[in-house]
């Protein structure tokens, strides 16, 4: 298989999966906003260091820069052209990738993702108000799970199978650190700071539900919403598929079925043995720093992987 091909193709998951996290972000943000007690106030400003852009957005939103309202967070994350991180640049991303690879994938691909394409553009600034926003994104987020069922049922398990495979892992490792880091970052605050410790559960339910996670969550843990406990579920559970072991020990079970690259193999087993060794208990008082350095981690697995395979 062409380089080009293969990088096409590792992208092109990473785009749908992508797109479906940050819809789900944007959408379990907004219901938690409205079952939010008065003793509460919801923060949008995690949302958008959730997707490292805080910088694009202070530069695009300068009157919002402390206290982002809800319209301009929104917009910044599902519609906005200039946000390379938004649900609408990542799935014209991913359609403009499979222009290029169309014969690689089925037909049934491309006319999904095409129909993604074409209900964000034409109904892209309805998801700005409560009204219709829910409807919005559950469209969009079956779109997405669609293009990966599709992916699953009916592409032939070759070598650029595996590429969009290791894709998909890495990209939700990476998002499940990134909703974990907005999460702890405070998106629930009480008005007083009595209160912020009894919006604690709040907070990490609504990291769960992000993530579609809480029913798994109950079913293994079965005990109630704790930081300590849902953070060593979304990072160490060896069978929730968005939890970050369970993708990164995909990603390490593909590698043998592609062509040998041994700093590829070191630098996943390294992030690997990173994320098993933690200690949630510890993490619990500062998990946005260990969530940095796992996202450092995955950025220098990607590097490599991106020397191994895809350099021409």
């Amino acid at each position: 298989m062409l380089s080009r091909v293969a990088d096409n193709l590792y992208w092109f998951s990473r785009y749908i999966r992508r797109a479906e996290n940050t819809a789900r972000l944007v959408g379990v943000s907004g219901q938690l906003q409205l079952d939010l007690p008065r003793a509460a106030r919801f923060a949008w400003r995690p949302l958008i260091d959730t997707v490292g852009a805080g910088d694009v957005f202070e530069t695009l939103y300068p009157e919002s820069e402390a206290d982002p309202s809800e319209v301009d967070v929104v917009r910044f994350l599902l519609i906005d052209e200039r946000n390379a991180q938004s649900l609408r640049v990542s799935v014209r991303h991913a359609r403009e990738i499979l222009r290029t690879i169309r014969e690689t994938l089925p037909q049934e691909v491309w006319e999904a993702v095409n129909d993604i394409h074409l209900y964000i553009e034409a109904n892209g600034e309805r998801s700005l108000g409560r009204r219709y926003r829910f409807e919005f994104i559950s469209r969009a987020i079956d779109g997405c799970l669609r293009v990966s069922g599709l992916l699953t049922a009916n592409v032939s398990r070759d070598i650029g199978y595996q590429f969009l495979r290791l894709g998909t892992a890495l990209e939700q490792a990476d998002m499940t650190t990134r909703i974990i880091d907005a999460g702890a970052s405070g998106i629930v605050q009480g008005r007083v700071a009595e209160s912020a410790e009894a919006f604690s559960a709040l907070q990490w339910m609504s990291v769960l539900r992000s993530l579609a996670a809480l029913q798994m969550y109950r079913r293994h843990v079965r005990q109630r919403v704790t930081p300590e406990l849902s953070l060593r579920f979304l990072l160490q559970n060896n069978e929730f598929p968005r939890s970050v072991h369970f993708c990164l020990s995909r990603a390490r079970n593909i590698l043998p079925s592609m062509p040998v690259r041994k700093p590829v193999v070191t630098a996943l087993n390294k992030v690997v043995a990173f994320v098993r060794d933690a200690d949630a208990a510890e993490l619990v008082a500062d998990p946005c720093a260990f969530m940095d350095r796992i996202q450092n981690h995955l950025g220098t697995l990607h590097g490599i992987i991106h020397e191994a395979y895809f350099r021409t």
